[in-house]
């Protein structure tokens, strides 16, 4: 039998060191590539599953597909994309394969969905507000010479009418605005010009219940677009009058409050009516609680007070009162 040296002993020690510390470093440098790739797929927006294609395990995954594991059940493989509706929420799936891992990732889309819907509902209500807008201002002008010549006991039919195409007048004109944007024509004008011509829509608006209306008694300067904030405030005027009708009182109040602060109009809209059901679909397009209503009203008037430099918003800790900033 061989004996082994010294030296032959100290050189084995050494490449022994030598591979451990190759081990080592080669495992610490693999820890590190896998805690790189747990952080590259935690930090994509997207749910990232990797699974064991042997048994559908769950090799890697982040955050966002935690929160979703119960849509891991519903995926499959698929060589193209495809959405999947999920609690209400849409998602784009994509996979593919690589050695013995399938990947799986799911897009939330739900956004995007709403825009494109948004968009393809704003075009065709513009057509069709195109297409009625003649045949209404028609009847608007025979309504207007038939008040002259029936006998008084009729002359409320053709007012009903008149108010009936003024109430139709308003959706187009918002169908048409919010499929081509708002854009504001300043100029200076008094509160009291806008308020005159807000008292004449509220006549044309109807209503059966005795309702009081308090304005703002002093005048003031206004810089803007005199017949966008007309129908910014109409907007909320018409809400509030719909909302005293559902309401099951006899009579009811609508009250607007103004105050001049840091060179912005700052007005304040309250009204007894019924309280408001779902205050997250208040300023979404073609969402309404009304039977009346279109969807429009409040999106445009949080557009008309924006393009005003201004803003729209709920009053806090108040209930049925809006807070406009008009700049």
């Amino acid at each position: 039998m061989a004996t082994i040296t010294p030296d032959e002993l100290n050189l084995l020690i050494e490449q022994t060191y030598k591979v451990e510390n190759e081990f080592n470093e080669l495992k610490a440098s693999y820890a590190h590539l896998q805690d790189t790739v747990e952080k590259v797929v935690e930090f994509l927006p997207n749910a990232i599953w990797i699974l064991n294609s042997e048994d559908s395990t769950v090799f890697l995954q982040n955050s966002h597909a935690r929160d979703l594991w119960q849509l891991l059940k519903m995926l499959e493989y698929k060589e193209e994309d495809y959405e999947l509706k999920f609690n209400g929420r849409s998602y784009l799936i994509k996979s593919s394969t690589y050695k013995d891992k399938i990947m799986l990732s799911a897009i939330d889309i739900t956004e995007q969905k709403r825009k494109e819907n948004l968009a393809t509902m704003g075009q065709m209500a513009a057509h069709l507000s195109h297409e009625i807008r003649n045949p209404i201002g028609a009847i608007s002008l025979m309504s207007s010479t038939l008040k002259k010549r029936v006998i008084p006991e009729n002359i409320p039919i053709v007012e009903e009418i008149q108010r009936s195409v003024h109430r139709i007048d308003r959706i187009i004109k918002a169908t048409l605005m919010f499929s081509k944007g708002v854009e504001a024509h300043k100029k200076s004008f008094m509160w009291s010009e806008l308020k005159e011509s807000l008292e004449t829509s509220i006549e044309y608006y109807g209503y059966s219940k005795e309702i009081e209306f308090i304005f703002p008694k002093e005048d003031f300067e206004i810089n803007g677009d005199k017949d966008l904030l007309e129908m910014l405030f109409s907007n909320f005027i018409a809400n509030a009058i719909d909302a005293i009708e559902s309401d099951d009182n006899d009579e009811g109040r609508v009250e607007i409050h103004h105050k001049y602060k840091d060179n912005k109009h700052i007005f304040y809209i309250y009204d007894s009516g019924v309280a408001i059901e779902n205050e997250k679909e208040l300023f979404e397009a073609f969402k309404s609680t009304k039977v009346k209503g279109n969807g429009l009203g409040l999106v445009l008037s949080r557009q008309i007070a924006q393009a005003h430099d201004g803003s729209v918003s709920l009053c806090d800790g108040l209930q049925k009162c809006f807070k406009i900033i008009i700049a």
